[in-house]
């Protein structure tokens, strides 16, 4: 797998592409709303003009594009260097489209746990909780990547103590990234195994 034509890095691409446009073009709205409010995860909340966002509010994709939205550059490099890192291991042993579906499970679960555990008005930003599934996954699958498991279990440990650690991270959004990313990786065994019976049957 070529790492240029990978999902991972054109992912990264098009987050980074999302945080340039959302922070420094000012005039993109999307309904006369600035683009980083319309794609951050927020429960419910008011803006000044009387809109209500948020997905009670029945914007249900900010589960999905909370992933296109970062704090700071620091906060974005720093996500997107260990997606990079984490990211084409773990797509080059599951293949492009098994990898999608670990990733979308992962950021499901991950901004469902935020949404039902951070305060419906607090913003989160970022995609972290979809990385913390890749995480869950090396749990799952590491040893066959050829990954060291108490190197997997060290970076998990470390990334914790960091959520828990550092003010104003949303650790409801990385647990539940990495529970995804663990119950993903499982229902993928699991479908394996039956996929391998059933072909020796034949």
């Amino acid at each position: 797998m070529k790492l240029k034509n990978s999902l991972t890095t054109v992912l990264i691409f098009i987050i980074i592409s999302f945080y340039i446009v959302a922070n420094y073009v000012t005039n993109v709205t999307w309904g006369g709303i600035p683009l980083q409010l319309q794609l951050l995860l927020v429960g419910k909340a008011g803006l000044s003009n009387n809109a209500v966002i948020g997905v009670f509010a029945g914007q249900w994709w900010r589960l999905f594009t909370v992933a296109l939205t970062h704090a700071n550059w620091l906060h974005l490099g720093s996500n997107m260097l260990v997606f990079f890192q984490l990211g084409n291991i773990v797509e080059r042993y599951y293949g492009k489209a098994r990898y999608a579906f670990l990733l979308f499970t992962s950021l499901l679960i991950s901004s469902l746990a935020a949404l039902f555990l951070v305060p419906e008005y607090v913003p989160c930003v970022g995609a972290s909780g979809m990385i913390f599934g890749l995480f869950g996954v090396m749990l799952v699958t590491g040893r066959k990547m050829g990954v060291d498991y108490r190197q997997v279990l060290g970076m998990i440990a470390l990334n914790l103590l960091i959520t828990f650690a550092v003010p104003g991270i949303a650790w409801q959004a990385h647990i539940g990234g990495l529970a995804g990313g663990y119950l993903a990786a499982w229902l993928l065994t699991i479908v394996g195994r039956g996929q391998a019976t059933r072909y020796q049957t034949w």
